[in-house]
């Protein structure tokens, strides 16, 4: 069928403007065919599965019904589970975003109903809930249906298979008569259908047939983590991995704003992308990401739409999406232009039945993995270490190296055991400490800090950790600087190489040496940038420590 585009529907300017702002411009199958039916007046019941943009369907024209004017109750949702009230709630206020005289409010078990009827007494139009909930509500009369006009079963064949038949009943005898009635379930047993032909009037139909989806050319997987586990294993995946450029999906700003802040604190080259950046600061960070100045992207499903970047080498779900359809969009900003992509999904065991979902829906394959241990990221680091190794041989001038080697060659040392001190002397300097993913233990975040992942140098006495940034410089085309933070302010190289960089917008090309003690620390940055770094990095924090740079003292070297 064609798509309708929202532009062309007969719904307000406001809530057109708040699609828009969605980065919605084609109505989905569901609701090309649902909108204008409910706009009429028809009752409808739609068979249509998770993903496919139901809750728009009606939702945008059940907004379009309110009279704002109306304090009362107008419409009512039903939905199985308070997860479900609650994402529907939310998409109800993303289209409603310009429409302020009109309220919604989710209502569910294991929230204080207290709560809820202080909110309902101030008056609420939408009313989104559990049966059980909305059943409390109308035995103590918070609930009122005089000014209903329309009720919504969301996910009926569910709410059925919970036990709620006879609070769906109950509540639909106790509305008017005159009443919309919207149904939308995924099947059509016999209860279903009793209840259509009991409490619809000449509903229409509407089926949509799913479109078979292929990502043949990314290799999906997931991992089951607790929550508070799950940026350890974000971090891990990224370095084992490696990739130029990674895309991190999380649900709300305030996530990716989290996720971007301990990234940062890592040392990573990430910036984050959500709905409250100007055009101008959303701009700068792409620009960034398409030059590789910064190599991780954190983002909200609305913010990645119009992303178009074909080597994205690695997408990470930090939170599954709420809609299955999301999570199709998501993992195909890699795998682009005939390129292998991959993807990973960070859940908890709680979200293992809306991963099911997702994979029902896409009709692939998704296969489960245990997050990276600190061999596997050995492996890695030893694999990428020898990569460039490889690259310097085929492509640089190594003579006066070979002369360094062949010295000790000629102290009895067999090149063998040289190339191997070489090598653990590198994985000694990106050493990271090994975490128990199923451990109970609140705060690991924020109490591990910086030692956790590739990148980190810890010493084990009091005396100087040193490190480097990627940059190859000498005394010539260097300044030292002179930090006042050091070993007992828990710092890292990488937590230096990470503010200098983020701070001061300079890559880490741009930094040398690293030698942190316990008091104070010293970093070779490149002569062109000394003066950048002093202006933008003095006076920032860094692990709740204002940060003090000045230029070293030639006695300090």
């Amino acid at each position: 069928m064609e798509l309708k585009k929202f532009e062309d529907l007969n719904i307000s300017s406001e809530v057109k403007r708040a699609i828009r702002d969605l980065g919605f411009e084609n109505a989905t199958p569901i609701q090309s065919q649902s909108i204008d039916l409910i706009l009429d007046g028809k009752d409808i019941f739609g068979q249509s599965q998770t993903g496919t943009g139901k809750t728009g369907a009606f939702a945008i024209p059940c907004i379009e019904k309110i009279d704002g004017s109306n304090k009362n109750l107008q419409a009512i949702v039903l939905c199985p589970t308070r997860e479900l009230a609650m994402q529907v709630s939310e998409e109800f206020r993303k289209f409603l975003k310009y429409k302020k005289d009109v309220k919604v409010l989710p209502v569910y078990g294991g929230q204080q109903i207290d709560r809820q009827i202080t909110a309902l007494r101030k008056g609420v139009q939408i009313v989104v809930g559990t049966p059980g909930r909305v059943m409390d509500h109308m035995r103590r009369k918070t609930i009122k249906f005089s000014d209903l006009k329309m009720v919504i079963l969301d996910e009926a064949d569910e709410m059925l298979n919970m036990g709620f038949r006879e609070d769906i009943e109950s509540i639909l005898e106790k509305t008017n008569q005159d009443r919309q009635t919207i149904l939308f379930s995924a099947t059509l047993p016999k209860a279903i259908l009793k209840i259509i032909n009991t409490f619809q009037n000449d509903p229409e139909h509407i089926k949509i047939q799913k479109k078979e989806i292929t990502v043949t050319n990314i290799e999906q997987k997931y991992m089951v983590v607790p929550e508070r586990s799950k940026f350890e294993a974000l971090c891990r995946v990224i370095d084992v991995q490696n990739p130029n450029l990674a895309i991190v999906f999380c649900n709300t700003k305030r996530r990716v704003d989290d996720v971007v802040e301990k990234l940062q604190k890592r040392g990573y080259f990430a910036a984050g992308l959500h709905g409250d950046l100007k055009q101008l600061q959303r701009d700068v960070v792409m620009k960034k990401f398409r030059t590789r100045t910064l190599r991780v992207l954190v983002a909200t499903d609305v913010a990645a739409r119009g992303i178009d970047v074909d080597d994205v080498e690695l997408v990470l779900n930090f939170d599954l999406p709420q809609e299955a359809e999301y999570y199709v969009h998501r993992i195909g900003r890699t795998g682009r232009a005939g390129k292998k992509g991959f993807s990973v999904s960070l859940v908890t065991s709680r979200e293992i039945r809306r991963l099911k979902e997702i994979i029902s829906y896409t009709k692939s394959v998704i296969n489960e993995d245990k997050p990276p241990s600190i061999t596997d990221i050995e492996k890695a680091k030893s694999e990428q270490y020898f990569a460039s190794i490889k690259k310097v041989m085929e492509k640089d001038n190594l003579e006066k190296y070979k002369q360094l080697i062949y010295n000790y060659v000629g102290e009895g040392y067999e090149l063998i055991d040289i190339a191997s001190a070489i090598l653990k002397l590198q994985l000694h300097n990106d050493a990271i400490e090994d975490v128990d993913f199923n451990e109970r233990r609140r705060g690991r975040d924020n109490n591990r800090g910086s030692n956790n992942n590739g990148g980190g140098r810890r010493g084990n006495n009091g005396g100087k950790t040193s490190g480097k940034g990627s940059g190859n410089l000498d005394g010539k085309s260097s300044t030292r600087l002179f930090f006042n933070v050091g070993k007992k302010d828990r710092i890292s190289p990488k937590d230096l190489v990470g503010a200098i960089a983020n701070e001061s917008g300079i890559s880490s090309n741009n930094i040398g040496s690293i030698d942190i003690f316990n008091e104070f620390s010293f970093v070779d940055v490149s002569k062109n940038f000394a003066d950048t770094v002093l202006s933008k990095v003095n006076g920032k924090k860094l692990r709740g420590k204002s940060i003090s740079v000045e230029k070293a003292k030639k006695n300090k070297r």
